[in-house]
């Protein structure tokens, strides 16, 4: 076992391969991750989100097995920062990645965290700086100074060939540096003697204006769901009349086979029926929603929203950084509890539960937008929207600890902008995609099962009779019962709603209804799978709790709804 296996258990052992295990640490947004996919030319072998490295990942090349740490936070109480500590206290050979731009104050920050370990330093950023005067002079006395080979790059295009018309490090001759530095690795002091005076002032921009900033923030941290909301509905508008005409003799075929058969392929619930949905909605609005949020990570924009908006979160006991992980969330809620690993332990636990009431998934904001299409009530999707962000605000306040509204943002508030590589923006998507197919498929195939089975056998009718009147304490048909059930077990089980079995339900319903259906079906509980993942990550009893918490809540808001909607309406 290597030494930094010991750490996580998530990387395999090199001994056998001949390979020497470098683990790559440093601050939060300098490179890390696109710098070793360049090293090496290769994806993780383990799981990362949107930018947000959440656990140790493996990275081989051809001489090296590089263990990308999660990003380091200073005087945090993160779990990120002391699973990257741990990792580099138990290994022999480190790359530092610092960035040019603030050189000097990464240096004086890090090194004692890597005193006595033998390895190189990544100078990423280096594009920034290098045309300052004596700039390439002072990295290579500091180099002399520390003993320790430096390598400047732009890690956004390491890369092991050459490309045309490139800089250095598109060329080819940032990849030779840092191999050629981990090659001459040498002891890391623990402080660095002299200061190079490299430095550049990040430049403001109207997202750090005291008026505006807040505003601009939140428009560009909305501009993903709206994005999708446009782009699933122009989908699928020419989309679903194709498939729906495509699958229709494959429906009627299935009419032939034995009863539980045909309930399961070509019933109301059936996957025929219900299957394309994934494609149709699910599909663009995941594409869409991984494609905005690789860009906003990559370009240094979520750092400047994150500190944007952390004075007003801070009052209802989040961070800048926890929001993001909410808004992760609408791409899909696991990897977004598994990223809040990175927040404070103080904000941790409320940032879970928001992610779990708040955050509709990329299943359920499509299925969402399907049913409000299926009342020709588009529309719809403004005040849901609204209403959504205003009561999981509402719930962070009610549930949020004390000390959670003083925790700092603990990042820098002004990160570099810069255009984001499309290779590391494809390598995120593609992690997107990729989990769609393997994870969402099975799963509402099983929803898909579990209906239809109920349907055919008449249980989806008791449960409706049982549940009715529980459903007109919400102002709701009794018939909707069906659909918070399956709801609570997989967001995209509301979709149930707009399906055959209850278009007639649907149609005689209020705009009211339609909205608190949707919503109690959608914030009631979280889904199975991100229950089991809470679980998981803090522990069951705290799952346990957060589920009875989430549902009494739940239920108080969407009694507001349905009958104060009403009301007004």
């Amino acid at each position: 076992m290597t030494d930094a296996q010991s750490v996580t258990g998530n990387v395999p052992s090199t001994e056998n391969s001949g390979k020497k295990s470098v683990v790559v640490v440093g601050k939060e947004s300098v490179g890390k991750s696109e710098l070793v996919a360049g090293l090496s030319g290769a994806n993780p072998t383990t799981g990362n989100f949107r930018g947000t490295t959440v656990d140790v990942e493996r990275y081989e090349s051809e001489e090296f097995v590089f263990v990308d740490t999660p990003g380091i936070l200073l005087g945090t109480d993160t779990e990120t920062t002391r699973t990257a500590i741990s990792a580099v206290e138990a290994t022999e050979t480190v790359l530092l990645v610092v960035r040019a731009t603030n050189i000097d104050d990464d240096l004086e920050d890090l090194l004692p965290l890597v005193q006595g370990k033998v390895g190189a330093i990544a100078v990423t950023f280096w594009d920034k700086v290098e045309n300052q005067p004596d700039a390439r002079a002072e990295l290579d006395e500091l180099s002399d100074d520390l003993g320790v080979p430096l390598a400047p790059v732009d890690a956004r295009s390491v890369s092991r060939v050459a490309t045309d018309g490139g800089s250095a490090a598109v060329d080819g001759t940032g990849h030779k540096h840092l191999v050629s530095a981990l090659h001459d690795a040498d002891e890391f002091p623990g402080r660095v003697h002299r200061q190079t005076g490299i430095h550049l002032d990040r430049p403001e921009t109207i997202i750090e204006h005291p008026l505006f900033g807040p505003l601009v923030s939140i428009a560009l941290l909305l501009l993903p769901a709206a994005a999708a909301v446009h782009f699933a509905n122009a989908a699928a508008a020419e989309l679903s009349p194709r498939v729906s005409a495509l699958l229709e003799p494959a429906i009627r075929w299935t009419s032939e086979l034995p009863g539980p058969l045909a309930a399961v392929l070509g019933g109301d619930y059936g996957l025929l029926s219900m299957g394309p949905f994934l494609f149709v909605w699910a599909g663009p609005t995941i594409l869409i929603f991984a494609v905005f949020m690789a860009v906003y990570k990559k370009s240094g924009l979520v750092t400047r929203l994150t500190a944007s908006l952390h004075p007003y979160l801070q009052r209802v006991g989040l961070t800048g950084r926890d929001l993001v992980r909410v808004v992760m969330g609408f791409g899909c809620n696991v990897p977004a509890v598994t990223s809040t690993r990175g927040c404070s332990d103080c904000t941790r636990r409320t940032t879970v539960s928001a992610i779990g009431f708040g955050s509709a998934c990329s299943y359920q904001f499509p299925a969402t937008l399907a049913v409000f299409a299926a009342v020709e009530m588009p529309w719809l999707v403004l005040p849901y929207l609204g209403i959504l962000t205003t009561t999981t605000l509402v719930y962070a306040r009610l549930i949020a600890p004390e000390r959670a509204r003083t925790a700092s943002l603990a990042t820098e508030n002004r990160a570099f902008l810069q255009w984001p590589s499309w290779q590391s923006v494809w390598r995120e998507t593609r992690t997107v995609i990729r989990s769609f197919f393997l994870k969402a498929l099975p799963i509402f195939a099983g929803i898909v099962l579990v209906a239809s089975l109920l349907d055919y056998f008449g249980v989806l009718d008791v449960i409706g009779e049982v549940l009715s009147p529980v459903m007109g304490l919400f102002n709701l048909p009794g018939e909707t019962a069906l659909v918070v059930v399956m709801g609570s077990i997989r967001k995209d089980g509301l979709l149930l709603l707009q399906s055959d079995g209850l278009s007639a339900t649907l149609s005689a319903m209020t705009p009211v209804q339609v909205l608190t259906a949707v919503y109690l079906a959608g914030v009631l509980l979280p889904c199975l799978v991100t229950a089991i993942t809470v679980a998981k990550e803090l522990s069951p009893k705290y799952a346990g709790r957060m589920m009875l918490r989430q549902a009494a809540a739940a239920a108080g808001f969407s009694l507001l709804i349905g009958w104060g909607g009403a009301f007004f309406l």
